[in-house]
């Protein structure tokens, strides 16, 4: 067996992708989609742009995903100069409430068996992993 921490991360997302895809399902919601409705939840009245900026995704992507859930829903797009501000709807709020479930949810279940503090140690040396991309990444785009 391998014992890298890209095959790790890459099973843990699978199986991260797979849970959410499943819990979400009964909303008509993806696993992709899901990642656009929290960040408007959590920054209401944020616009397009910002919403793929903060993302990293593809203009198109966002552009595409932002409308579905438009479509069916989840999310109000009113105009506001050139811009569409992006707020929940009733049905986004609900959603996104189940959303942030499936996050602790998972988490409960994939650290089950771990100690309090086996958990805080794994999560700050992860924490720790992913500032150091952020500030390597900064670093190279200069």
């Amino acid at each position: 067996m391998m014992q890298t921490l890209s095959y790790y991360s890459t099973v843990l997302y699978r199986d991260f992708a797979a849970y959410t895809s499943h819990r979400l399902q009964e909303l008509g919601l993806s696993h992709g989609l899901m990642f656009l409705l929290l960040y408007v939840g959590k920054h209401p009245g944020c616009t397009q742009s910002e919403l793929t900026q903060a993302l990293g995704l593809d203009w198109g992507y966002g552009q595409r995903s932002t409308l579905k859930l438009t479509e069916d829903g989840f999310l109000l797009r009113e105009k506001e100069g050139r811009a569409y501000r992006l707020r929940l709807s009733d049905k986004g709020e609900q959603a996104f409430r189940v959303c942030h479930e499936v996050f602790f949810d998972w988490d409960r279940q994939t650290l089950e068996g771990l100690s309090e503090d086996e958990q805080t140690q794994l999560l700050d040396l992860l924490k720790k992993i992913k500032e150091k991309k952020a500030n390597s990444k900064l670093c190279t785009r200069r």
